[in-house]
This record gives C-alpha cells, structure tokens and sequence, in this order.
C-alpha cells in the first residue's frame, strides 16, 4: 500500500499539500511527473478558425523552465528518500504499470479545472477502471492564496464580475492559510529504475541561448524561485518600490518576475504572501508592499473566474458571450509575431517575447490591445501565442487578461490604449525600443 504524488502544476516539496498529504498517510510515497506530448505538438488550440497557427502549446523557453523545474524538484524530493519517475509519455500510458508495479493505493494531485487537464484526467480515469486495483484519488485546491473553502462566497457562480467587489470582501472576510511542510519527513528510498529526464530535442523543440539583453535571466525551480523572491525583498529591499517600478521595461527589478515560478507552482502564493507579511514586519510596509499582495489577488481572481465560467473562456464572445466582427487573417499573425507592425512599441515588445519568452505587464497590454482592439484579430489566437511562447503562461491568468483587454472578459469598457500615447509615457527615451528593433529611432 504506497502513495503516489502526480505533480503537474505544483513543483514544489514545500507547502505543498498534496505531497503533505501523502507522506501523512502509511506506506512509501512515490512522484511522478509526464511531459505529455499533447502539450508539446502543434495545435489549432481547439479554435474554430480559418487558419493553420504556426505553433504548439509549449514552446521552448517554457519548456526548458519546466525541464529545470522538474531537475530541482528531483534534488528536492531526493533529499526526503523520495523518487520522482519522469515519463515522455501520457499519463494514460504509464501510470497504469506504476500502480501495479509499486502497489499503489492513493494518487494525490492538486486539482484543476480546465479544458486540457480534465481531458487528461477523463482520459486516465477510464484506464484506471479496468486495474483489478483500483487506487483512490485524492485532488486539493492548492494554487491560490484565498483557498475556495475560505472566500465570502456560497459557491462559484456568487464570486462577482467585478474585481474590486471580489477583492474588497476577500481582504475583509477571508484569511490566508498558514505553511504545511514536510520537512522531518524520511524515507528508505524505495527499490526503484530510475527514469530520465527528457530534454528539449526530446519534445521537439530546438536548444537556444538565453539572450543577454533580457530583463529576466532566468532559471527554473524551488531553489530559483527562493533566490529571485531573496534577490527582491532581502537582498536589495526592492519590494518597497514595487508599485513604482512594475510598469517598467528595462532591468531584471522593475517587477518582482515571481509569476514565472508561479505559473507551474514551483513556490506557492501563500509562501509569498507570508514573505510580504514578515518584509514588513522587518523592514517596511506601504503601499507597494501592499501592491504585491494586490496583485496576488488578480491572480486568485483569474481562477476563480474560470471556476465559475468553465470553458466560456476559451470562446470567442468570452464569459460576456459578446458578439463582434473578429478577424483571423495569417498576414496580420505573421507581421504581429515577427514585430513587423507599423507600431514601433508592438514591434519592440514583440520581439523580446519572440526572443526571451518575457515581455513586461504594460508591454502585454499594449500588444493585446493592438492585436485585437486595433487589429480586430480574434483575440483568441493571441492568448494561443502567449500560451506557446510565454515562460509565465498560467491559463487562468492568461484567457481572464486576454478578455479582459479585449472587451469579452471582467470590464465591458473599451480599453483600447493609445499606444503612441503608452509608448511616450513607459519608454520617453526610447532606449526600451532601441534595445530591442537594434536601430535608432530618434
């Protein structure tokens, strides 16, 4: 009778409740992690368009962050006599042998909710059926820092449209869980083949090198998601200008970067949240150290917005089922992907994204609202590419800003930016877009 964690989107041995849970329970814990392949080969993204997109769900530099994510998260689980089985393979297809092989009883995994995971979870639960064995699943919310059972709201369909709303009555009656962890936690490692680790030409992506003008040199996993939040609030007490600088375009500081380990839960937004609180208890509280909680919030937000609208987020009228004349013209992809626009901003943005898998906050905004406010682009195949190129991709956050920047989503208003007008105020010198379209523009 052993324990099996299937991690996903939580690469972590701290906080961690699923593994938490596991280690609690008697018998051997074992982890396993699939690279499956449906999230590495071409797709249409299930979008009904007249268009072939000219990309996978997972791109290169995002895969390479997970493939860094999983070696640490391998170091970290050693250390507690626990093995973590890596399969280029569907879940499908292996978890089967593994439950047979080791005797296990009970599968732990945080729970989620969208399109491509509960397919993939569908798709192994009918496997499981036929084992003579069948284990017990054990699913955890663990992605946010308001936890479903602890927000103000009945059920998924009260949680409101409006941010605010949400925000306002969350800090109010909701409360932030305390840290699990499983640190005197030790086992025999167990009697077990070892697998590899699959690498980049693996899945069928091509190596690269990290670009040296990036604002964010990064690297994945617990350890770098330790150093960057170190780097940031300790190190340099930058987390006390944050709301300040988060609009900037130059430099590895002028945001915190935490939402790339984030994404694919290599720290937790409690373990930032708590991080925030003793900062300032220690150093300092205002209204940046505020912002960051703030924006962990958004975050929460997204997922629960998702929770409460299903797969509306995916569709083309978004969760306010609104209908206008979308296009979905190659040339236009093409041109807004390469930063051939006639918008030199865009361009810029553009092209650090296409070649560093990053792009700031404001850089997003300005080329979501061109793509599909100027351009009438559906807005669709703009989030698709985001979720192909960014290392940060997490789905929630990323359809719930492509909506709302696109008049579908949580504000109805026409937010169409005045690029030349954004490009002015962020980048007044033009250095962000020099650096980046490499000729002078003045």
């Amino acid at each position: 009778m052993n324990n099996l964690v299937w991690f996903r989107n939580d690469l972590r041995v701290t906080d961690n409740h699923s593994l938490k849970k596991a280690c609690d329970n008697d018998g051997k814990v074992i982890g396993v992690y699939c690279f499956d392949p449906i999230f590495y080969q071409n797709s249409n993204f299930g979008l009904d368009i007249d268009i072939e997109l000219p990309f996978g769900k997972t791109g290169k530099f995002r895969a390479q962050f997970i493939i860094e994510a999983i070696e640490d998260l391998r170091k970290q689980l050693d250390k507690h006599g626990i093995p973590l089985l890596v399969y280029h393979d569907s879940p499908v297809n292996v978890f089967p042998d593994i439950i047979k092989e080791y005797d296990i009883t009970n599968i732990y995994l945080q729970k989620e909710w969208t399109r491509d995971e509960v397919e993939q979870e569908k798709l192994l639960g009918k496997a499981l059926k036929l084992l003579e064995v069948k284990p017990k699943g054990h699913r955890t919310y663990d992605q946010f820092i308001y936890h479903p059972d602890d927000v103000p709201y009945s059920n998924f369909q009260e949680i409101p449209t409006v941010f605010t709303q949400f925000r306002k009555k969350c800090e109010k009656e909701s409360h932030v869980r305390t840290l699990v962890d499983i640190k005197d936690y030790q086992q025999e490692l167990p009697s077990i083949v070892m697998t590899t680790i699959p690498q980049l030409e693996d899945l069928g992506l091509e190596s690269f090198e990290k670009d040296h003008r990036s604002a964010f040199p990064w690297k994945g996993g617990a350890t770098a998601a330790w150093e960057r939040l170190n780097h940031y609030f300790w190190d340099t007490g930058k987390l006390q200008y944050y709301k300040k600088t988060r609009n900037g375009l130059v430099g590895i500081d002028y945001s915190s970067k935490l939402s790339t380990w984030l994404s694919i839960g290599c720290i937790s937004a409690r373990e930032i949240y708590w991080e925030v609180q003793r900062f300032e208890k220690e150093v300092k509280k205002n209204q940046d150290t505020y912002w960051l909680i703030f924006e962990l919030i958004w975050r929460d937000f997204f997922k629960y917005v998702s929770l409460k609208n299903g797969n509306d987020i995916f569709k083309l009228g978004g969760i306010l089922q609104k209908e206008y004349e979308w296009k979905s013209s190659e040339r236009e992809l093409s041109k807004w992907i390469n930063g051939e626009t006639h918008e030199r901003f865009v361009n810029a943005n553009m092209k650090e994204l296409a070649t560093t898998g990053w792009m700031s906050n404001r850089g997003r905004q300005n080329v979501a609202s061109y793509w599909s406010m100027h351009k009438e682009q559906d807005w669709r195949i703009g989030a698709a590419y985001f979720e192909h190129i960014l290392i940060d991709y997490d789905v929630h956050s990323n359809y719930g800003n492509w909506m709302y920047n696109s008049g579908v989503g949580n504000d109805p208003r026409n937010r169409t930016f005045n690029i030349e007008l954004q490009a002015s105020r962020y980048d007044s010198d033009g250095t962000y877009q020099r650096m980046w379209l490499q000729e002078e523009l003045f």
